[in-house]
């Protein structure tokens, strides 16, 4: 997919879900890392990390995520992902919350033995010292 390609499909998740349409640009930004896309507040432009055009229904979810931050700022409410609005917003187009993780650089994945947390770490973590951050289980180490 390119920007072009992009461009298109943008504008039509935006007719079809918010029946308004996106007037400025949406294109692929290889400099994102560790996100899924961003909206620029200033030009209202659309950044997507091209990782995320893998899966087209990841895709979309971003997408529809970046479009909830444009059609409320340029509605005049604040674009922030803890606003009343803009949560409300998100869950009636189905967007998606956070970008998948898509980067596996970790080395080891922990998963506590009480309620199946998993935890990636690039370091090896001494389990008789540490327990799980949710309910204080016993980790085990899967790999």
């Amino acid at each position: 997919m390119n920007d072009q390609e992009l461009q298109a499909v943008v504008e039509e998740l935006s007719l079809k879900y918010f029946q308004k349409e996106f007037k400025h640009r949406a294109y692929f930004n290889s400099r994102l890392k560790t996100t899924g896309g961003r909206y620029h507040l200033k030009s209202h432009n659309i950044d997507i990390n091209p990782k995320m055009a893998i899966d087209q229904n990841v895709l979309i979810g971003i997408i529809k995520h970046e479009l909830v931050h444009y059609h409320l700022h340029l509605a005049g409410y604040s674009g922030k992902h803890n606003t009343h609005e803009f949560k409300y917003l998100l869950q009636q187009v189905g967007g998606s919350r956070y970008a998948p993780r898509l980067d596996r650089s970790f080395k080891y994945l922990y998963r506590c033995s009480h309620c199946g947390q998993k935890y990636y770490r690039k370091r090896r973590i001494n389990l008789q010292r540490y327990v799980c951050s949710k309910c204080r289980g016993k980790l085990i180490q899967t790999r």
